[in-house]
């Protein structure tokens, strides 16, 4: 069984970072492993959310496992906190990072091109040492790349999203994700690129609720099927169908909103769709 390890934070209520990662990629057969970087009472959505930061214990934690001569065939990070975890984080992929693993990123920092109120302007900064290490990028939406007081941004026509994703490839990912692109009126989903030139783009109808946490159910969903021998355009696929689908089956709940998606019961769903991908993708 392939492992993976997940370096984000745990928030004990409401859906999203850890405690998506671990049942959604375990539910694809790949073992996941957690590295919390800090621990939230509830999600940053809540009011007065008790926070206790663990960047003290991410060298200590990698240094045992180091010892032990603990493998991870991939390395996926989520919502880091601050600069210093951002340098944590680097470590660790020299640490652990081998020729043939997978280095997944979501920089979960921004949306609408406004970053969260807890991240100072510089924040972006820090990422820049992550680029050369990547594979994929995801959740920079309708913001010019790691830009700290950027100007007006224009609308997110198809050229401004393509100059987006080449801007990213510049900084060394192999390849590049960016998602909740309007890639068709009235659709929404993501695009993709790679450094040899090729794309693709796929979309869905364009929900008109919006939850928490649905951009980690997306990382996580696409790290389990590149886990599973797909190729990064199959991967996204699947992921954005299933957050999809757990968007519709959560809006029957008038009161889901702050708890997040409510993804588990489509996780029979997920396993469908990840089974038909990997009879398309052939033997892993």
């Amino acid at each position: 069984m392939k492992r993976i390890v997940t370096l984000q934070d745990i928030s004990c209520l409401g859906r999203c970072s850890v405690t998506v990662a671990l049942p959604v990629i375990s539910a694809m057969g790949v073992e996941c492993v957690a590295l919390p970087t800090a621990v939230l009472s509830t999600h940053t959505m809540f009011p007065d959310f008790t926070c206790l930061d663990l960047t003290d214990q991410i060298a200590p934690i990698a240094r045992h496992w180091k010892a032990q001569s603990i493998h991870f065939d991939a390395i996926y990070t989520g919502y880091l906190a601050s600069p210093d975890q951002c340098d944590r984080v680097i470590e660790f992929f020299q640490d652990f990072r081998t020729p043939d693993g997978l280095i997944f990123v979501d920089p979960a920092m921004a949306d609408g091109g406004k970053l969260y109120a807890a991240l100072g302007p510089d924040f972006p900064r820090p990422w820049l040492g992550f680029a050369p290490r990547l594979i994929s990028w995801s959740q920079i939406s309708q913001r010019p790349a790691f830009s700290p007081a950027p100007p007006m941004i224009p609308p997110p026509c198809p050229q401004y999203m393509e100059d987006l994703l080449k801007k990213l490839l510049d900084l060394g990912c192999r390849q590049v994700l960016l998602t909740g692109a309007e890639v068709r009126p009235g659709e929404v989903g993501v695009l993709g690129l790679d450094q040899t030139g090729r794309s693709f783009s796929y979309g869905l109808p364009r929900l008109p609720q919006s939850y928490h946490g649905t951009g980690d159910l997306f990382a996580s969903a696409c790290v389990g099927g590149l886990m599973n021998g797909l190729t990064l355009e199959q991967a996204a696929r699947i992921a954005a169908r299933f957050v999809s689908a757990s968007i519709s089956a959560t809006a029957v709940n008038p009161d889901a909103s702050w708890y997040g998606v409510e993804f588990e019961g489509q996780i029979p769903t997920l396993l469908s769709l990840l089974d038909q991908a990997r009879q398309l993708a052939g033997p892993v």
